[in-house]
């Protein structure tokens, strides 16, 4: 097996056109194997994903990280709903000729991935979902980012946001952070308000549209592995249980004194969780 010799740091930015999208991506790991494609969390670039999470997925499959439509250096308007999101997803993997692939959907990524898994279900194998919520779950987006970003004296705003105010969680923050400014050159490009605004109102609607019948949730028959902090302030860790409970096929896994950063923070359990669900052989929903 050969593997691509890059990290997260250090592998180059690729780009590849869609029929109407330039996306930027990066692509580790061996070439053999069920592509893993990332799908990132609000306001988040392919250089926001932890390097030591990864980096250790790419040590046995394929990984992808890519920038959504108007994310990053891909070209294109954000969308504002998540069905577009999803459509803009599926357009990338077609792109890179992939017809199967499994998905790590965080956050808003974690809604994109359940509207994948729900309307393109061939198109996935399995689906781990991190501190997301289904369409009509909880949310506090608005009320977190403005408390977040209240607190002047902290380096960076995802210390709050994504780590809770324990010594330990905020020293795996810190560690983080560090993670992720390792790369130098040729790193992503922040887009500001045209990502972030229509990202707010995509994951704001998505809870606020009630799915009583769970529609979205029954339909995904692919094995699924749901994952939270156990406190998550944005979106609470009653959703991954609510997911958990209606999911045709799932795993819960929550995670101790952690906040929406859950995989960040608790990287390497994270992984190894990951890889023995992906690695497993699916049994019948």
């Amino acid at each position: 097996m050969t593997e691509l010799d890059t990290t997260l740091e250090t592998a180059p930015t690729r780009y590849i056109e869609s029929r109407t999208i330039r996306f930027a991506y990066r692509r580790l790991g061996p070439a053999p194997g069920t592509p893993l494609v990332l799908l990132q969390h609000f306001s988040g670039n392919i250089d926001a994903w932890d390097p030591a999470v990864v980096n250790a997925l790419a040590a046995d499959r394929p990984v992808i990280a890519f920038d959504n439509a108007g994310v990053g250096r891909s070209s294109g308007q954000t969308p504002d709903n998540v069905e577009a999101m999803a459509r803009d997803a599926v357009d990338f993997i077609n792109a890179l000729g992939l017809s199967e692939v499994d998905l790590l959907g965080f956050s808003l990524g974690g809604c994109v991935a359940q509207q994948i898994a729900s309307e393109y279900g061939r198109l996935v194998r399995k689906l781990i979902l991190v501190g997301t919520a289904p369409k009509g779950g909880e949310e506090h987006l608005l009320a977190v980012l403005q408390q977040a970003f209240s607190q002047t004296d902290v380096p960076d705003p995802r210390l709050p946001l994504f780590f809770t105010a324990s010594d330990a969680s905020q020293s795996s923050g810190l560690a983080f952070l560090k993670r992720t400014k390792v790369r130098k050159d040729d790193r992503d490009t922040d887009n500001g308000n045209a990502v972030t605004d229509p990202q707010a109102k995509a994951l704001i609607s998505w809870c606020a549209t009630s799915d009583p019948d769970h529609g979205i949730l029954r339909a995904i028959r692919q094995p699924v592995l749901v994952v939270s902090g156990s406190h998550d302030t944005m979106l609470p860790a009653d959703n991954a249980y609510a997911m958990f409970k209606q999911l045709s096929n799932a795993q819960l896994a929550l995670y101790p004194d952690s906040g929406h950063g859950a995989l960040f923070q608790h990287h390497a359990l994270f992984v190894n969780q990951v890889r023995a669900f992906l690695d497993a052989r699916a049994m019948a929903a």
